[in-house]
């Protein structure tokens, strides 16, 4: 987290939140969705908020493995009113900041960094939520220093610190690909890897270039889907690298291929397929399954969908408990995936507006604003996969 006034007077902010004087908004997390839904509030005349942070803003990006870069490409097109696909507030461009096309995990932390610094965003460092509740009209969110209390709550710590682990017998004895610090540290020389979308792709391609033999199992297809939907099918970013050399001579795409379990027997990980496939391999397999999405810590506060994410009004807001919303890869609305950065950034300007509308401060020039650098999605019904927008 960047060092700024924050850090320094973080004790004074603090005290602007009690029972009686609670904050406006408090978001629960620093990382894309945190800090651009901050500034989003900030743009729309919101001052007496405050973000809590468990780690530094960005740490979920500063984790990534050395090699992993984003798959969506930035580029300074703010001249044009055309905004960065990497950037999260308006008139910012991480491609004019970076002088980075892809940048990787660290670079992107960075620059999260510098938004919070120049923004001068109110932020509580290196601070645990234990519990979110709500009583009557205020929310008190208990955490491991102290307790905080505001009218509206915005849950936006994102999904990298809970990877889904357990998704078949043995899956225990594998390694998710969220917990490798490099690829190129990796010793053995035949991977097998559970998961073909991105980030399974990611460490094939990788582990490729260093001359590893890679087999890599999915229960669809993500290489051969058709769709146009990055959410569904692999990026261009990506369809690129399964092109490369290294990557056709070292790695085997298994499609359509469902794991039914892997066991150690003496040394030897043996990987079996529903199909009654079996593939043996002496280094620990990888777990490219994706995350579970940290807003299970908040079930109590949202109705469920039938896929298991969070049910949310038109504002992204709770259909249960009022003023309680949900920024970040998590959003799901109907059959439409805001799972990328470009693509949920554009839900920040409709919390914001909606939280701004509830202590009667006025957003026209702020929605028109968002609006000029699409920004502000809320007309859903072009939303199809097909949708240049969305």
């Amino acid at each position: 987290m960047a060092e700024n006034k924050n850090d320094s007077e973080g004790d004074k902010s603090e005290t602007l939140s009690d029972k009686n004087n609670p904050y406006d908004a408090i978001i629960i997390g620093a990382g894309a969705a945190g800090v651009g839904v901050a500034i989003a509030l900030v743009n729309a005349g919101i001052q007496n908020y405050l973000i809590i942070e468990r780690n530094t803003v960005g740490s979920s990006f500063a984790s990534w493995p050395d090699e992993t870069r984003f798959i969506t490409p930035s580029f300074p097109s703010n001249s044009i009113g055309m905004l960065d696909l990497n950037s999260i507030a308006i008139g910012v461009s991480p491609a004019y900041s970076m002088r980075i096309e892809h940048p990787n995990g660290r670079e992107y932390a960075k620059h999260l960094q510098d938004l919070a610094k120049f923004f001068e965003l109110k932020i509580s460092n290196n601070t645990n939520v234990i519990s979110i509740d709500k009583n009557e009209e205020r929310f008190f969110i208990k955490t491991d220093s102290k307790t905080f209390y505001s009218k509206n709550v915005i849950w936006a710590a994102g999904e990298y610190q809970s990877p889904s682990i357990n998704v078949f017998p043995g899956s225990e004895l594998c390694r998710h690909t969220s917990t490798v610090s490099k690829y190129g540290d990796l010793e053995g020389d035949d991977f097998l890897i559970v998961g073909g979308y991105e980030s399974g792709i990611d460490a094939a391609y990788h582990l490729a270039k260093q001359n590893k033999k890679v087999r890599v199992f999915d229960m669809n297809c993500p290489w051969g889907e058709l769709s146009s939907d990055p959410s569904v099918a692999l990026s261009t970013y990506s369809f690129e690298r399964v092109r490369d050399e290294s990557f056709e001579n070292n790695v085997e795409l298994f499609s359509e291929t469902k794991v039914k379990s892997v066991t150690l027997l003496e040394e030897t990980y043996e990987l079996r397929t529903e199909e009654g496939q079996l593939f043996k391999s002496m280094v620990k397999p990888l777990l490219a399954s994706g995350f579970e999405g940290s807003h299970k810590f908040v079930s109590h506060l949202f109705e469920q969908r039938d896929d298991g994410f969070p049910k949310l009004n038109e504002n992204d807001e709770s259909t249960i408990v009022p003023n309680m919303y949900l920024c970040g890869p998590s959003v799901r609305h109907d059959n439409h995936i805001f799972c990328f950065i470009y693509k949920f950034r554009q839900r920040f300007a409709i919390v914001a507006k909606d939280i701004a509308s509830s202590l009667n401060l006025p957003t026209e020039e702020f929605v028109e604003a968002y609006k000029s650098w699409g920004m502000y999605l809320d007309d859903l019904s072009c939303c199809g996969q097909e949708c240049l927008t969305c």
